[in-house]
């Protein structure tokens, strides 16, 4: 079952959009301010985030921009009845993945919260592994607080693992993503991996980008060694 939070003001709403998707085997909790919703998406894991533009206490804009802001990649439909493109844009350039403008049918609801419970958002701001960040919007990338002197290719793959992590990225998708159609000798996306371990890697004493054999790289803290 899809698990959803929708942070909405209009209780009336709120009560109906939570009844319907219990009706839909999709379940629904609900967060009547942007600083209440905030602190449940900061505790809880949620599928989708159903979000109102106009809250009380914190607007729907600084909570995307601060959910974004601290890494988490919940995908977000923002609901409003600001229909005029300069609130769209201002909506995605929070952080969020799709906008649905109010009134509307549940029906749509419920199509738009599959189709975005399939994938992470794109909006994230900042990616993490262990005390491994990469900044997104600073083009940073820091281990243990120190800083890392990456390549723009060693950036490029460092962020592709990051944005899959924990899961396997193929050797294919990776020079796909970096060189198009124009994937150099077959050494050099081994020689680019072994520069970017040498500085993610070498100087700590967790190894985090690992070699799936016979499926490719992933970012990831090896199981034997999480925390319980």
């Amino acid at each position: 079952m899809l698990n959803t939070l929708l942070i909405e003001d209009d209780l009336d709403l709120a009560e109906t959009v939570v009844q319907y998707l219990a009706l839909e085997q999709i379940q629904c909790d609900h967060a009547s301010n942007g600083i209440a919703g905030l602190h449940l998406l900061n505790n809880h894991h949620f599928d989708v985030v159903l979000l109102d533009l106009n809250l009380p206490r914190m607007d729907g804009l600084s909570v995307c921009s601060a959910l974004r802001k601290d890494g988490n990649d919940t995908p977000i439909l923002m609901l409003t009845a600001r229909d005029q493109l300069s609130d769209k844009l201002a909506g995605f350039d929070a952080g969020t993945d799709d906008y649905l403008v109010k009134p509307f049918e549940m029906e749509e609801l419920v199509v738009r919260i599959e189709a975005l419970s399939r994938r992470r958002s794109g909006q994230v701001q900042k990616l993490s592994c262990a005390d491994l960040i990469l900044n997104l919007n600073e083009k940073t990338a820091t281990r243990s607080g120190q800083a890392l002197r990456l390549s723009p290719i060693g950036w490029k793959i460092l962020e592709l693992l990051m944005r899959a992590s924990p899961n396997t990225v193929s050797r294919d998708m990776l020079e796909s993503s970096i060189w198009g159609d124009e994937t150099p000798d077959s050494n050099s996306l081994k020689v680019h991996l072994f520069n970017l371990r040498k500085a993610v890697d070498t100087p700590f004493n967790q190894p985090l980008i690992h070699t799936i054999q016979g499926q490719g790289f992933a970012i990831k803290v090896p199981a034997n060694e999480k925390k319980a």
